[in-house]
């Protein structure tokens, strides 16, 4: 497996694993002993990222991931997330956001003992807080780093503005976000400012949601608790017309001897050397796909006709609710 080294020395797989989709999401929980034995695997071929969030569940993928990777706790990187609104005890949601100071040492505390750790490798913000001032937030992740508690500061979904602010407190080491051949956003300012900043980025939805697989198509039914479900790109009229992202990505992939998916991770990965994709998933045959993706070289030529088609086609629809868009950009 490639390294890739994120901000000012935190290196990891060029590939990562996000674990989101293995207890909430995309409908229901995966069976533990077999997403332990997933997350293994991923490590045995040479992932060393591992990305979950308290809000996840809650509380259950840190839960997961703690048992999965305590055998192996040293020879791996752990993201995890603060910033929403919730319960520590109940796990209620508030509904919002929380980035208070007391909020975020307390959410640090459990998820420490959730994932079975003295210390967190990478600590993001999950949602910017309007309520509370960014170098408050970085100032009690600064505090928590100082303790030894947490080893690197994360925002994530955040705009460039406070990205700045936030690293003159405390020097911020990634920043996630959606990117992808669904969803090219980060492309207008984000990739820039975090060049010049030296910030790693981790893409997160790295395939569109499993969209640019090309297994979704208009007529394909999700499970009742699938977040797709309410997600305009996701509607059977956005998906009919957004297929022809994925024709593109199609024709590559037969072209290279490839699958779409590790088109749109090699895609990715060749954008800039501190980008590490966090793509999910609940299958061993899937994982191994994505991981192919480390491995497949696109030319600048491949680069370019990927990019000039993409540019002839418009995506339908939002790629989330609108309340969800509200808390992104901050």
């Amino acid at each position: 497996m490639k390294i890739r080294t994120l901000g000012n020395g935190l290196e990891v797989s060029a590939l990562g694993l996000g674990c989101m989709s293995m207890t909430s999401a995309y409908g229901p929980a995966a069976d533990k002993a077999t997403m332990i034995k997933l997350i293994r695997s991923a490590h045995e071929q040479g992932v060393t990222l591992f990305d979950t969030a308290e809000a996840y569940g809650p509380f259950a993928n840190e839960d997961l991931l703690g048992e999965a990777l305590q055998p192996i706790r040293e020879k791996v990187v752990i993201a995890t997330k603060f910033g929403f609104d919730i319960d520590l005890i109940t796990g209620a949601r508030g509904g919002g956001t929380n980035s208070r100071p007391e909020h975020i040492r307390a959410v640090a505390e459990a998820s420490l003992k959730r994932l079975r750790t003295d210390c967190i490798d990478l600590f993001y913000q999950h949602r910017v807080d309007p309520q509370v001032p960014i170098e408050d937030v970085a100032g009690a992740v600064k505090d928590l780093i100082a303790e030894g508690k947490i080893k690197h500061f994360g925002l994530s979904e955040a705009g460039v503005q406070t990205i700045r602010r936030a690293h003159a407190v405390q020097p911020v080491t990634a920043v996630q976000s959606e990117y992808s051949l669904f969803w090219r956003g980060p492309e207008q300012e984000l990739l820039g400012t975090l060049e010049e900043l030296g910030i790693g980025f981790v893409p997160f939805s790295p395939l569109g949601a499993g969209f640019l697989t090309g297994q979704i198509d208009q007529n394909t039914q999700f499970e009742a608790s699938d977040f797709r479900n309410f997600v305009p790109r996701f509607s059977p009229e956005a998906r009919k017309a957004n297929l022809a992202l994925v024709d593109v990505v199609k024709t590559v992939a037969q072209r290279k001897s490839a699958t779409p998916a590790q088109v749109a991770l090699a895609w990715l990965l060749a954008q800039k050397p501190w980008i590490v994709p966090i793509p999910g998933t609940t299958k061993q045959h899937r994982l191994e796909e994505n991981l192919g993706a480390v491995e497949l070289q696109l030319t600048d030529d491949g680069l370019r006709v990927i990019n000039e088609q993409m540019a002839q086609i418009q995506v339908h629809g939002e790629r989330l609710p609108e309340s969800a868009l509200k808390m992104t950009g901050l």
